[in-house]
């Protein structure tokens, strides 16, 4: 079946990539500085000379930071568009990065990681948001995947390129270094990027006073296929993003016995097998609508199910190939974690895109938070039992999908409604 055109859908085409992909280079880069921590935790925990816990507080921080700006960050770009607030991101995640590069203390180094939080958190909603003004509605999921695909290329950069420069020149001159590209996309914004094109332009806004604020909020909120969207995020993105983040390294060293070299490679290989299920997500999603909350609840049950066998493991290591296994399986988390957004997106008006894929957003760097702060208090408290730790990967995943199981119904059923309402409002389109 071809798919129907949508009467003021934006066109595509080569002008529409070349915008969305200056939009996508400032989210490449802010992953990059997102995630060079996960390839430094060690070095900094020697850098700072702090425990478990103080390294994680890392993380937790800027993860806190980003996920309280979800919302703040869907309201902006709603109300200012995507050049203005990209361009703010690029400023304050370029100036994070450099302040964690020449932070003397711990205390500084953490408000640098704050700041780069607080820069990072601008950019994904954005990228979401030009997609869905330079795109038609109905390559909203492979743009989508292919916005996460780029992200994970940035992880990738910092997983094979920091981690040698880090090595290679040392910790001031890598960040340090790694800020030019900062740099670099703040001007390819100012200079390349539009809202929207030509003839495509949303409607004007009214004053957003706090009342206009709390509607738009409510009424996303109001949407089952937003709060299903959250809980599909926050089910799925997490065991991933703390694994890369932070904790995947020092397990793979300290638990399982393995070289900086082979630990590096199998995170290579989270971030590889990211991209290659991110593309058959994507096409998946595309093309069988009813394919996202199978897709969605098999990753998360093959993602425990591997991460069981691991860490209880008989005997002092896992052996390789199930470690290689459970990395390959981790790559599924980011594809899968996008899918929350195919369940807010329909559910909301152009006006609400942003709030709505703020509030879903907000899901996974939740989870993401609460689990490296456990993993961290629960490492202290019991000698690195590495196993005991990484358990409350299951309690997080069972509470998701809980609510998953709750809300899908309600969703399916207002997704329903909106179909029809839309076959009929078509029919009564003049040709």
């Amino acid at each position: 079946m071809s798919a129907v055109a949508i009467p003021g859908d934006p066109p595509g085409g080569r002008r529409a990539l070349a915008v969305w992909g200056t939009g996508v280079s400032v989210y490449f880069v802010a992953v990059i500085f997102r995630t060079s921590l996960g390839v430094a935790g060690l070095d900094a925990a020697d850098r700072f000379h702090v425990n478990a816990s103080a390294l994680s507080t890392f993380s937790i921080l800027q993860l806190l930071v980003y996920a309280g700006m979800q919302i703040p960050v869907g309201l902006l770009v709603d109300r200012l568009g995507t050049k203005k607030v990209l361009a703010l991101g690029a400023v304050l995640f370029t100036a994070g990065q450099l302040g964690f590069a020449f932070s003397p203390t711990y205390g500084t180094a953490l408000a640098s990681r704050a700041l780069l939080g607080c820069g990072d958190a601008l950019t994904f909603i954005s990228v979401l948001r030009l997609g869905s003004r330079w795109f038609p509605a109905r390559r909203g999921p492979m743009v989508a995947q292919f916005a996460g695909l780029v992200g994970m290329a940035g992880n990738l950069v910092s997983t094979l390129v920091l981690a040698r420069l880090l090595h290679g020149i040392g910790w001031t001159t890598a960040f340090a270094g790694s800020a030019a590209a900062g740099a670099v996309v703040l001007v390819l914004v100012l200079l390349f990027l539009k809202d929207h094109p030509e003839g495509h332009e949303p409607e004007p806004l009214p004053h957003q006073g706090a009342a206009y604020v709390r509607r738009q909020i409510a009424a996303s909120w109001r949407e089952p296929g937003t709060r299903l969207g959250l809980w599909v995020h926050f089910t799925t993105q997490f065991p991933a993003m703390v694994f890369l983040l932070l904790w995947g390294l020092p397990f793979l060293v300290e638990a399982q016995g393995l070289s900086r070299a082979v630990a590096g490679e199998l995170l290579t290989l989270v971030v590889l097998s990211n991209m290659v299920v991110g593309l058959v997500y994507g096409q998946i999603v595309a093309r069988h609508h009813g394919a996202r909350l199978p897709l969605a609840l098999g990753t998360v049950g093959t993602t425990a199910a591997l991460w069981a066998a691991t860490l209880a493991y008989p005997g002092p290591h896992a052996p390789i190939w199930l470690l290689i296994v459970l990395c390959t399986v981790l790559g599924a988390c980011g594809p899968a974690s996008m899918i929350g957004f195919d369940f807010a997106r329909p559910a909301n008006p152009p006006e609400r895109q942003g709030t709505a894929s703020g509030i879903t957003n907000m899901g996974g760097f939740v989870a993401s938070m609460t689990t490296l702060f456990a993993i961290g208090v629960l490492l202290d408290a019991t000698g690195d039992d590495y196993s005991l730790a990484f358990s409350v990967v299951f309690v997080l995943q069972a509470a998701g999908v809980s609510q998953i199981l709750r809300l899908r119904r309600q969703a399916a059923r207002r997704e329903r409604e909106r179909l029809v309402a839309s076959r009929v409002e078509t029919v009564h389109v003049p040709a």
